[in-house]
């Protein structure tokens, strides 16, 4: 078997055998075959696609390029969630020990930041000493101890997607769909996932910017789930604005414990049930989607959810008096409340350009490396659809430099749009792919 013999093969759109895939990507990820062949392979990929079952034979071959756990050894049922990323997307922060609260254990592997996608290890690293780096022997026990881990993925995981995303990144061919999916899929699988939620963002402010493309991807990822004997549903959720209010590590974290304990932004919290409902009903602990949301709305109420996240954060090794005072979490030099500049209805808030800002005020990183600054962010006080006075509170900047605080007030203000007539609230949901 030769890799020329693979990329032409690919290039002329036929199907690639098991076979074929394992012995590109085993070598490519022993260094035997080079990145000009691999770019190639990928390109022709990129332009030609993959089947439903070479997706999955993709997948289950990065899965076999390192260490899997098994999560088996403590849970009966392993139920992961992913997002495809947004902005103040902090839904993990709740979702995750509402579920657990629930009676199903979550262990997590969650990534960081970069480019206007904020990442859930940089928010929880907000809490100082809170610790991502976990062996796999102290996520399983915790697992089993504390019925929730939150942390990092060993870099001894599904090692031929990093190599992989890697060369895309610099080949253009971060865009391939069936590329997309098998990224995600095997780190879901080799961290030991038998079921999962996938939140798959469409909109100005996700990867995927058409409803038919965000489509496409979530039927993908759950033909790979079922294809690999693991249960997924997909929903497709908008992330044409910003998820709740706060957008930026500490803020968001802020935002988190607010909805834990009761209140919260509206949308967050509803999107926040929905997820949480799916996996309760995937993970069997619901029959269906109506009792999942009676069960996460009863632990969410009582207290249980809060309770559990406080746990998590002690377990690892974060300072809780910052999530029971969340005023005591870094906080920006310079906060200032920027005012509607005319009266009318939010016709836009580009979530895009308010991920972009974030990331020009420190909140997230133009490159991998990048250091972040926790304190720093946006708060947005509107949705698409309301009514604003001229001079009311439009949003509020948290910067720790006034130069960049006045680049990011005008950024902001052109990321909002205006009309004189009513304009329809945006949807939380575009539907289900179970």
């Amino acid at each position: 078997m030769r890799a020329v013999e693979i990329i032409e093969k690919k290039r002329d759109k036929h199907e690639l055998t098991q076979a074929e895939i394992e012995y590109f990507v085993q070598n490519y990820a022993t260094g035997n075959i080079p990145d000009y062949q691999a770019a190639a392979w990928a390109m022709a990929v990129l332009l030609n696609g993959m089947t439903p079952q070479e997706t999955t034979d993709l997948t289950l071959a990065i899965v076999a390029s390192g260490e899997t756990i098994n999560l088996s050894q403590v849970v009966p049922v392993a139920v992961d969630k992913h997002s495809t990323g947004g902005v103040g997307d902090k839904t993990t922060l709740v979702v995750e020990p509402l579920v657990s609260a629930c009676g199903l254990p979550v262990g997590k592997m969650s990534g960081r930041g970069l480019g206007f996608s904020g990442g859930t290890l940089d928010k929880m690293e907000s809490i100082p000493g809170f610790r991502v780096n976990l062996t796999t022997e102290e996520f399983l026990h915790q697992l089993d101890t504390v019925g929730l881990v939150l942390a990092g993925q060993t870099a001894d995981l599904a090692p031929a997607d990093g190599k992989l995303y890697a060369l895309r990144d610099v080949t253009g061919t971060v865009q391939s769909i069936p590329l997309i999916a098998s990224s995600v899929m095997s780190k879901k699988i080799a961290g030991g996932a038998h079921a999962i939620v996938l939140d798959v963002k469409v909109g100005l402010g996700a990867f995927m910017q058409i409803l038919a493309d965000a489509h496409t991807l979530a039927q993908l990822m759950v033909d790979i789930a079922h294809l690999a004997g693991r249960k997924a549903v997909a929903l497709i959720s908008d992330m044409n604005q910003p998820l709740g209010h706060a957008v930026g590590n500490a803020l968001e974290v802020k935002e988190a414990i607010e909805t834990l304990q009761g209140g919260g932004p509206a949308d967050f919290k509803a999107h926040c049930m929905e997820v949480a409902a799916h996996m309760l009903t995937l993970g069997g602990l619901s029959a269906n989607k109506a009792d999942a949301l009676k069960l996460a709305g009863e632990a969410l109420a009582d207290g249980r959810a809060w309770k559990r996240f406080r746990e998590l954060v002690i377990a690892q090794h974060g300072d809780v008096a910052y999530v029971d005072s969340p005023e005591l979490l870094p906080k920006a030099k310079f906060i200032e409340v920027v005012s509607a500049p005319r009266g009318g209805y939010l016709a836009g808030i580009h979530a895009r350009v308010v991920g972009e800002t974030a990331v020009i005020l420190g909140a997230g990183r133009a490159k991998k490396g990048d250091p972040i600054d926790h304190a720093v962010g946006i708060e947005i006080h509107r949705k698409v659809g309301d009514y604003l006075e001229n001079g009311s509170p439009l949003f509020t900047l948290h910067a720790d430099d006034e130069a960049i605080l006045k680049e990011a007030r005008l950024c902001l203000l052109n990321a909002h749009t205006w009309s004189d007539t009513p304009v329809e609230p945006l949807p939380l949901f575009y539907g289900v792919i179970e």
